[in-house]
């Protein structure tokens, strides 16, 4: 049998797989490696790799950092002087200073590439494969590899067209990228089915990234326009897609909005894509780390898994729920934004709890912290034997008398970037059943959810001239679906402004902030620590290293504007 293998490019610009790249050779299969193997090993052992980029892309300093921490909702200081400096680049991400050296641009660009690498190399595999689950995997892996131009596209304003892993890329932009998107995700919409998700592509997912590129063409087409013009003809399109995927009666808008980012949340039905990241798949995130705090310990078992101090949300996103809900503290109007899960917050005599049921609180955490403390390298116990949970102070820090109170200031100042600063977010839950917590969280990360699908219909609805009436009903059916708690209050009336916030408070540290300003016209706003009105900022640059990489094709590989 002839040998193959999965070119996996490190540094090339794109997947161009060309002289002089470094390149990484996974050797899936082989003439030694296949010997003996059916036609159905060869095909699962070919579209696994496809998939398998996908908790690198979305590791917390990866895409999550582009799309959070450059916006007006995430902000990362150099916490006391001597953590999260790293050489400044999150203070230049998030006041759109990007250079083309910032190693989190480049690692997320070098694992979405590899990821397209990868999806080119199975779909050479699969097309030849005799087995009944190739054609299945082949649509799988075309749909990836249109997933992943996705990414780029929005990210970086470009899409590499390859179909051919010997021959190099083509560089698309604007209409001609967005047009080559579409026409792969519906080459492949026959083929799939609803029975194979959250953690794969399915048909739901393919309707749901098209209504998401459809939503987005406007920006893709004309990246630095001074108004975007959202034509009738892709707004009906995200009607559409999204009123097919309503229909669909496999998907639920959950009544809890906590279990969406729940350990067990790949069985909830409101998913549609994820990346699976169950314990049988070893799993690698630190979304529920990321934001807090060293001295929190969220779970029982584990006296090193805690926080990092990492980004709080500025004052202006909390701003904007204060705002929304005056005189109502957020916290009581809408169960979005927080879920008291330790009864010591409002019974200071709740300070004993058995190890099984301690759960830290979720959502944006305010104010003085309580939790597990930690006191020489042990958790303290009440005399019943249950954990003592006690006010919270910076031991890990030793600042013993410092408490662990978040506050709403948090900036580039000395005063602004203590500790403390800053609150929290603690939306994915801190995973009770890996080998510690920290490093490897076991619930899916959401890529599309139905409350998306509901809130880009009724966006499409206001943008193409609809009764604003129908898209308010849209918003309201989200809202209203939170029953496990007193549901936030019905609107009554919407225009794009305050859909932009309803966005907000429904996918806030969920990767979609910067798109969602950018498309909203926000994204050259000010806001803290951020004053620059650069639209080139709009789209990152592409590394220097890609650059570099496509050097002997003159002109193959053009840097954006204003980097």
């Amino acid at each position: 049998m002839k040998k193959t293998k999965l070119l996996l490019l490190a540094t090339c610009a794109g997947i161009t797989m060309m002289a002089g790249c470094a390149k990484l050779d996974e050797n899936v299969l082989d003439e030694s490696s296949v010997t003996g193997l059916t036609d159905k090993q060869i095909a699962e052992g070919a579209i696994a790799p496809v998939y398998a980029r996908l908790p690198d892309i979305w590791l917390h300093t990866n895409y999550f950092a582009l799309q959070e921490i450059s916006t007006d909702e995430a902000i990362l200081p150099y916490r006391g002087g001597t953590d999260w400096g790293d050489n400044g680049i999150y203070l230049q991400l998030h006041k759109h200073e990007n250079v083309s050296s910032d190693v989190n641009v480049r690692n997320t660009w070098n694992n979405i590439t590899q990821a397209q690498s990868r999806a080119v190399s199975a779909i050479e595999v699969l097309a030849t494969n005799k087995d009944a689950s190739a054609a299945l995997f082949l649509a799988e892996a075309r749909g990836m590899k249109a997933y992943y131009s996705m990414l780029t596209l929005d990210l970086f304003g470009v899409v590499f067209k390859k179909e051919d892993p010997k021959v190099t890329s083509t560089v698309l932009r604007g209409n001609d990228a967005v047009e080559y998107i579409k026409s792969e995700l519906l080459a492949i919409e026959p083929v799939l089915d609803n029975t194979t998700g959250p953690g794969r592509i399915t048909k739901a997912a393919v309707w749901g990234l098209l209504a998401r590129l459809h939503l987005n063409a406007a920006v893709y087409r004309d990246r630095y326009a001074a108004t975007f013009d959202f034509k009738k003809e892709d707004m009906d399109k995200v009607v559409e897609y999204c009123d097919k995927i309503i229909a669909t009666p496999q998907f639920v808008l959950s009544p809890s909005y906590f279990a969406l980012f729940d350990d067990a949340n790949h069985t909830n039905k409101e998913l549609i894509f994820a990346v699976d990241q169950r314990a049988d798949l070893n799993g690698h995130n630190r979304m529920a780390y990321f934001s807090l705090s060293g001295d929190q310990f969220p779970i029982p078992a584990y006296t090193g898994a805690n926080g990092t101090d990492g980004p709080g949300i500025t004052s202006d996103f909390y701003r904007s729920w204060v705002n929304a809900y005056t005189p109502i503290d957020p916290a009581a109007a809408d169960p979005r934004f927080y879920k008291q899960n330790l009864g010591i917050y409002t019974n200071p005599g709740d300070s004993c709890v058995d190890a099984a049921a301690f759960n830290i609180n979720r959502g944006i955490l305010r104010g003085q912290q309580y939790g597990l403390i930690r006191k020489n390298g042990v958790f303290l116990k009440c005399t019943s034997g249950k954990m003592l949970v006690g006010k919270l102070f910076y031991d890990t820090r030793s600042k013993p008398t410092k408490p662990v109170e978040f506050t709403e200031q948090c900036d580039f100042t000395v005063a602004g970037s203590d500790y403390n600063t800053g609150f929290r977010v603690s939306k994915y839950e801190f995973s009770k059943t890996s080998v510690s917590g920290r490093n490897f969280g076991e619930h899916d990360i959401v890529i599309l959810r139905l409350a998306d699908i509901y809130l880009m219909r009724a966006e499409a609805k206001l943008r193409r001239g609809d009764a604003a009436a129908t898209a308010l009903t849209d918003v309201n059916t989200v809202r209203a679906s939170r029953t496990a708690s007193t549901p936030a209050p019905a609107l009554t009336s919407i225009t794009l402004d305050l859909l932009f916030r309803e966005r907000g408070f429904e996918f806030y540290w969920e990767s979609q902030r910067r798109t969602d300003m950018v498309r909203f016209g926000k994204y050259e706003g000010t806001w803290t620590e951020k004053t620059s009105t650069d639209k080139q900022k709009r789209i990152f640059p592409i590394p220097l290293t890609a650059i570099d990489a496509a050097s002997n094709l003159p002109g193959y590989l053009v840097q954006n504007p204003g980097y």
